[in-house]
């Protein structure tokens, strides 16, 4: 599990992890589920275009996930998101299916581009993937507090230029998309990024606790995905999948819990204050 092939996929996983849970914060908080779904889905298009050419798989995955959020981005401008991200989802698909069947012999590479395949990470895409988890958390640094402020308050009179900003996050939405895609697949890159960070939203209401929290769920949801997928040869968008959701349905019983429990105290406390009262 440990031996020299696997180094790439613990360290791209990590890094995959990383900036999954950091990004999908935002993503939760902004209620933009639907977008983390559809513009990796789309960059699947992308993706199977650059194979069938013999091109650079993270290249087009990259290409088409930027392609996507500018088109979300400007179509979303003057009307509804979701229309506009359904709109362009659809057409990406659409192109998908075309490059599929222009394509022949080359089942394993998209069947890996859907499920992922992070046993399979060569050294040639290690460099690209660090690169752009890099630049992911440095230009989320730098958008932190107007990005913050503007998903709390969208309304807010201190948020300038909505629509740039909502541009660049779909932008780094892309950049998450393309590296993310070759460890756990378009499909399941979704739980990826949602399940962490709506549990972590479960467990705190502090943005930075949460933020960390969201990681850290992440973190141990990929390594033991891998542990997991090395040992049974399952893809492991599986069970990245599976512990997400189980994740987040421990994170809201949890939650639950903490809410039934700061009821009774409340409720007690009531109480010993009307008896204090009654008796003086």
């Amino acid at each position: 599990m440990f031996s020299s092939f696997m180094v790439n996929a613990w360290i791209v996983a990590t890094l995959v992890a990383i900036v999954g849970g950091a990004i999908g914060f935002f993503i939760v908080l902004r209620g933009s589920a639907f977008i983390a779904h559809a513009i990796p889905n789309g960059a699947f298009a992308g993706a199977a275009g650059a194979t069938l050419v013999g091109a650079s798989t993270l290249l087009g995955l990259g290409t088409f996930a930027v392609l996507g959020a500018l088109a979300i981005s400007l179509l979303g401008r003057r009307g509804r998101r979701d229309v506009a991200t359904a709109l362009a989802l659809v057409f990406m698909l659409g192109l998908g299916s075309l490059f599929l069947s222009f394509g022949v012999g080359y089942a394993n590479s998209a069947f890996s581009l859907l499920f992922g395949e992070v046993l399979g990470i060569s050294t040639s895409q290690l460099l690209p993937t660090i690169a752009l988890s890099a630049l992911s958390l440095l230009v989320l640094a730098m958008m932190w507090r107007p990005l913050l402020l503007a998903s709390v308050l969208p309304e807010s009179a201190q948020v300038r230029n909505p629509f740039r900003l909502e541009l660049a996050f779909l932008l780094l939405v892309a950049l998450a998309t393309t590296m993310t895609v070759p460890v756990v697949g378009t499909t399941l890159i979704f739980s990826l990024m949602i399940g962490p960070a709506a549990a972590a939203r479960l467990l705190s209401a502090r943005p930075t606790t949460a933020l960390v929290l969201s990681i850290s769920i992440a973190l141990v949801i990929v390594w033991s995905a891998i542990a997991l997928s090395y040992e049974t040869y399952w893809p492991i968008g599986f069970f990245v999948g599976a512990a997400s959701i189980s994740v987040f349905m421990l994170a809201r019983a949890w939650s639950r819990i903490q809410t039934a429990m700061a009821s009774v105290r409340r409720i007690s406390h009531g109480q010993k204050l009307g008896y204090e009262s009654n008796v003086s």
